[in-house]
């Protein structure tokens, strides 16, 4: 596996950890019963701390990415593996 490879590997989980992390704990103007004008009801009732989900989502992501990266790395998954396992013939 490349670097880049790896680097997009981690984006990807990065992005799904950080948009399912956007929803863990939030209330809605509609939960609370306070809707402003002019907002849907599904609007977050307070602010959401960005920096404090980006920095949680990489940490999660690091936790999941390092051992995904070492057993792709070390040989023990291939191509042929992910053949066999989806019922295709292995090709080598």
């Amino acid at each position: 596996m490349s670097v880049f490879s790896a680097i997009v590997v981690f984006m990807m989980i990065w992005a799904m950890v950080f948009m399912l992390g956007l929803q863990v704990g939030q209330k809605t103007q509609g939960d609370q019963g306070k809707v402003s004008v002019g907002t849907h009801a599904s609007t977050p009732a307070n602010p959401i701390r960005v920096w404090r989900r980006v920095g949680w989502a990489t940490v999660i992501t690091l936790v999941m990415w390092v051992p995904l990266i070492w057993f792709i790395t070390s040989g023990n998954l291939t191509i042929d593996d992910l053949r066999r396992w989806t019922g295709r013939e292995a090709l080598g």
